[in-house]
């Protein structure tokens, strides 16, 4: 059987910590940060853990 690919679209959105947790960033934390208040702006600047079930989707596309 050959070896699974990575799927190339999760590789550039999420990683993985040290301790196997999957982080991604915040949604709308790409452009137009006029339109939000600098607050906001913080806030989506941290990047979070994936939850349970989305995680473990995520560590299969990532092959891990």
């Amino acid at each position: 059987m050959p070896k699974m690919k990575t799927h190339s679209g999760a590789k550039k959105r999420f990683k993985i910590s040290g301790s196997g947790k999957v982080i991604r960033q915040r949604a709308r934390h790409v452009h137009k940060f006029q339109e939000r208040t600098s607050s906001q702006a913080r806030r989506l600047a941290n990047d979070v853990e994936a939850s349970g079930p989305d995680s473990k989707k995520i560590k299969k596309l990532l092959g891990k």
